[in-house]
């Protein structure tokens, strides 16, 4: 049953944007550039999705197959984390590459803000865990309206953006943003954190999403 309403995500609710902007995921590339915006445009992808599905009424279509409602937000989520997994993919291989082959490129020694490392992915994930449970859940309770849970989710990423990005420039944490495999323990420290967030986070919210959804009257 999920498998065949995933492909109904994938196959027909999916914008090509939703595709293409995992693209923009190599931004973990681009030095004097905040690198982690790269993660907001692959959930920018997403949203096109819902803004599409929303126009050409995906959701009541959904319902009112003969499936439980709950299948449905579970579907819309399991298509989200795909994407978003897909995204970071592609800045974890452009992430290897800046801390191997490019570890002394003058471009990004010179860089003052944020460095291609496993503390760079997790904040990427913790963005990806913010889009699931302000934007989707936030979506979930009216199945329609999603400008108030976009700009919530945009408000949250730039404070992340801002937080990461301040981080290695207070006294003591330098090591945050250090090249190559330098202070790796506490880099590697930092994803696990975020990937525990984005699961607890996307746990959480495909939870109450369900339950806003089952009490929705369409």
């Amino acid at each position: 049953m999920l498998k065949l309403l995933l492909a109904k995500e994938m196959k027909l609710t999916a914008s090509a944007l939703s595709y293409l902007f995992i693209a923009l995921a190599l931004l973990a590339f681009c030095p004097g550039y905040p690198i982690l915006l790269g993660a907001f445009f692959v959930c920018l992808g997403i949203f096109q999705t819902f803004r599409s599905a929303r126009e050409a009424n995906d959701i009541v279509y959904s319902a009112l197959l003969p499936v439980p409602k709950s299948s449905v937000v579970r579907g819309k989520y399991i298509f989200c984390v795909l994407i978003e997994l897909c995204g970071f993919a592609v800045s974890a291989i452009a992430t290897v590459v800046r801390m191997t082959a490019l570890a002394d490129a003058p471009a990004y020694r010179a860089n003052a803000l944020m460095n291609a490392n496993p503390a760079f992915l997790g904040f990427m994930l913790l963005i990806f865990g913010l889009f699931n449970a302000i934007f989707v859940r936030g979506f979930f309770k009216t199945a329609r309206e999603f400008t108030k849970p976009f700009i919530g989710f945009l408000a949250a990423t730039f404070v992340t953006v801002f937080v990461a990005e301040a981080l290695h420039h207070v006294p003591g944490l330098e090591a945050v943003n250090a090249f190559g495999f330098e202070h790796i323990g506490l880099q590697l420290a930092i994803l696990a954190g975020g990937a525990a967030l984005f699961v607890l986070l996307t746990l959480l919210s495909e939870r109450s999403a369900m339950r806003r959804f089952e009490a929705l009257d369409l």
